[in-house]
């Protein structure tokens, strides 16, 4: 996310009393394509969760050695074919190392997710507690809010990413990766939720809780937030993709998970001299990045239709 504001999200609308959230799930599953994003975002999840029961089910690690599985002869290429795909090694192993490459995979996955998570949830918490505020109040408090978002929003966000990153050696790389794409991607969701709190700020249900004299806290964390959840669960679910392409980019770059810490990115920027010939290094995890993106954009769009039916009409 670094660049485009996300996909447009449903309209805050007054209480329901709950009913659009408690059949979130049912609209979802009625949608097919949403439906198999659902079930790949959750098998993704599963992998990462289960990374170390897979690798030890598979006898080995991401930082495994297989010397014997790989020829010195031909240059360090796999031995047998399919890139090494064996009882042993049941996607192959990496060209040279000979590191299993379902290990690094499933390690991949792990860390990507991690990351991306974290990062939405750094995100959508600033852009959130701010965006509110800023809409709510109104006034010098907008103006403050909305020029910073203005002003983070106008930065070349990737550049001063790999800056950023670059400059601080020392730092767990997983950490800084997250607070730096959790800062960059704040006003994104912030503008999303500054406009939908404005707009229930005049609503009529919270002129009469102020009519009957509840506080602006109650106002905010009663009226006001609660029926926010739909667009950020919609900007949350979006933004999750552009955060693992995002990591995957960095560590392409070299800039962002260190080895040997595994990462889709980095192991596909270490497969591009190999693609010719060992191209199952390349693929695999390569289609791991490209489904995971895909699951979560698609499903993404099926839970903003969910939440606002009209939208699939538009």
């Amino acid at each position: 996310m670094t660049g485009t504001l996300p996909a447009p999200v449903p309209s805050a609308a007054p209480p329901r009393g709950g009913a659009r959230e408690s059949s979130l799930l049912r609209r979802l599953l009625a949608q097919r394509s949403a439906a198999v994003a659902l079930t790949m975002v959750v098998l993704l999840v599963l992998v990462a969760l289960a990374a170390p029961l897979i690798a030890w089910a598979a006898g080995t690690s991401p930082t495994d050695f297989h010397s014997e599985a790989v020829d010195p002869a031909l240059g360090g290429l796999p031995r047998g074919t399919g890139g090494g795909i064996s009882a042993t090694h049941w996607l192959g192993v990496e060209p040279g190392s000979g590191r299993d490459i379902l290990a690094r995979v499933v390690y991949g996955a792990r860390v990507s997710l991690l990351i991306a998570l974290l990062a939405t949830a750094v995100s959508v918490a600033l852009g959130t507690a701010l965006g509110l505020v800023a809409g709510f109040f109104g006034g010098w408090t907008d103006t403050v809010v909305g020029r910073l978002m203005d002003l983070l929003m106008s930065f070349p966000a990737l550049i001063f990413m790999i800056a950023l990153i670059s400059a601080a050696p020392g730092v767990n790389r997983q950490l800084l990766l997250v607070v730096v794409l959790g800062f960059f991607g704040w006003p994104y969701v912030g503008r999303i939720v500054r406009g939908q709190a404005m707009v229930l700020a005049r609503g009529e249900f919270v002129a009469a809780a102020r009519v009957l004299g509840a506080s602006r806290r109650a106002l905010l964390a009663r009226e006001v937030l609660p029926n926010l959840s739909g667009p950020i669960l919609v900007v949350a679910t979006m933004s999750i993709p552009g955060y693992v392409a995002t990591e995957a980019g960095l560590s392409f770059l070299g800039i962002g998970v260190r080895p040997p810490t595994p990462s889709w990115g980095q192991m596909i920027a270490s497969a591009v001299p190999w693609y010719a010939a060992d191209p199952v290094y390349f693929l695999v995890p390569g289609v791991f990045l490209f489904v995971t993106v895909l699951a979560f954009n698609v499903l993404g769009d099926a839970v903003r239709d969910a939440l606002d039916p009209r939208s699939r009409r538009r």
